[in-house]
């Protein structure tokens, strides 16, 4: 099937483009042999694990459905974070997790000797207080009031047998300078404790594969905690490894004047691209210009009754017309991992477009899915 020819709304992940950014992390990896997992609450598009897996060490999870996912359909290193773990799941997570990272002193009483009993690594998640943020509050795990992590203030050492690493997350698509940054910062609030630790793990939030990202000062971080304290470095990125590969195509099925020419689609910004009203900003579009640099001007709003299912002002060279297709860029990640059916949206078809240029749809929703979420 040919781009043109995929029904809308549709997802389409270019699976090139996504090997392409797996090169990128793997290169990481040989040359440090650190080691770095699929972040699945960014990208868990199973039909591209086998890819994923012959790349990268594993998978790592938010809760137990995303770890037996990652179990399932990758079977690789699997480790898991959670604010707090549920009396009800945690000897499921114990048996399918190699890394089970705790995110306070007293779930790690609670829970630790289950997990090394089991063999399993147990880590505990830091809070270095080191934002680097600006402007996304919601995404900074350092921001005041995070339940994220131990802080310093409360750390308790007494309680770190049986602990063999240390996890903190503080970056959101951010460069390798801000690892530094935060690197320096764990190292002052906590470095007194990591030559008792095996390994360390970065988290996330690290835009590796974008063309301006410093890859050489992340492995000189890598290779500092390596040579330092002889700890194993692992990372976590999700939206590194589909970066930039995935398209959303939709139709234009209305026009509509209020003060200015608005074009209604049959996607969705609240239901489809969340992270377009939760950031906020305004996703890339194929073939057109910020307001006022091409002729043609239009809102872009979706079908549901939310007044702001806005997806943004776009110019454009001719005047849109019902039944036109568009097609946003980076809808790969924090997409289909967040998608709703809101208001009876359909969620969109889900497509992968292989390195000959030809498109496979993989799975396609109706319906029942609407339905069964809610009986």
């Amino acid at each position: 099937m040919r781009f043109e020819e995929l029904p809308t709304p549709c997802y389409v992940v270019d699976k090139g483009l996504v090997e392409k950014n797996l090169k990128i992390l793997n290169g990481v990896m040989q040359r440090t042999s650190a080691k770095i997992v699929l972040a699945q609450k960014a990208f868990s598009m199973t039909s591209l694990y086998p890819l994923i897996g012959e790349y990268l060490s594993g998978t790592t999870a938010s809760g137990l459905y995303e770890a037996r996912l990652g179990y399932e359909e990758m079977g690789k290193e699997n480790h898991v974070f959670a604010p707090a773990y549920r009396e009800d799941e945690i000897d499921e997570i114990i048996s399918i997790c190699d890394h089970i990272i705790f995110n306070s002193f007293s779930q790690l009483e609670k829970f630790k000797d289950k997990a090394l009993k089991a063999g399993r690594k147990v880590g505990l998640r830091i809070n270095p207080e080191c934002s680097t943020q600006i402007g996304h509050a919601i995404y900074d795990p350092c921001s005041p009031g995070s339940r994220f992590g131990v802080t310093k203030e409360h750390f308790r050492p007494n309680l770190l047998e049986g602990v063999s690493g240390l996890h903190f997350h503080t970056l959101c698509q951010q460069n390798s300078d801000d690892l530094e940054t935060t690197l320096n910062a764990v190292e002052d609030k906590f470095g007194e404790w990591l030559a008792q630790m095996e390994w360390i793990n970065f988290g996330g939030g690290h835009h590796i594969t974008r063309e301006d990202y410093d890859i050489q000062r992340l492995e000189s971080c890598i290779k500092r905690m390596q040579v330092k304290y002889g700890l194993e470095v692992y990372l976590e990125p999700g939206e590194a490894v589909a970066l930039n590969a995935g398209y959303l195509i939709t139709s234009v099925l209305d026009l509509h004047q209020n003060g200015m020419e608005i074009a209604i689609l049959d996607t969705s910004a609240t239901c489809h691209m969340p992270d377009v009203l939760e950031m906020p900003y305004r996703p890339p579009l194929f073939g057109s210009g910020e307001v006022g640099e091409k002729p043609y001007m239009y809102r872009l709003g979706g079908q549901t009754c939310l007044t702001g299912d806005v997806i943004g002002d776009y110019s454009f060279d001719q005047p849109l017309k019902s039944g036109d297709r568009l097609v946003f860029g980076d809808m790969a990640i924090y997409t289909m991992v967040k998608n709703t059916t809101f208001n009876g949206m359909p969620l969109p078809t889900i497509a992968i477009q292989e390195k000959d240029g030809d498109c496979r749809i993989v799975h396609q929703f109706g319906y029942h899915d609407f339905k069964l979420r809610l009986a």
